[in-house]
């Protein structure tokens, strides 16, 4: 697996999809999120959804607008800093 040579997040969205799916999603679990993201056609469970909001694994383009749609904010959004 690639590593960040500057010691910096793999992804600018993880801690947003944290928050989003805590103050848009009360109860929505990890493990929850990742079988929507399944039933969404992607390869993703509830490991790569703990990855992903800790900033250490990447996001692809795809998985972002799939995040976008089920947390029902803007691609943009997520990848606010």
């Amino acid at each position: 697996m690639f590593k960040n040579k500057n010691g910096a997040s793999n992804n600018l969205c993880g801690k947003n999809v944290c928050k989003f799916r805590c103050a848009n999603f009360p109860g929505l679990s990890q493990r929850m999120l990742a079988n929507r993201l399944q039933l969404a056609g992607l390869d993703v469970d509830k490991n790569a959804v703990q990855r992903i909001e800790s900033g250490q694994r990447f996001v692809t383009d795809i998985e972002l607008v799939a995040l976008s749609r089920i947390l029902h904010v803007s691609p943009e959004e997520l990848l606010e800093q």
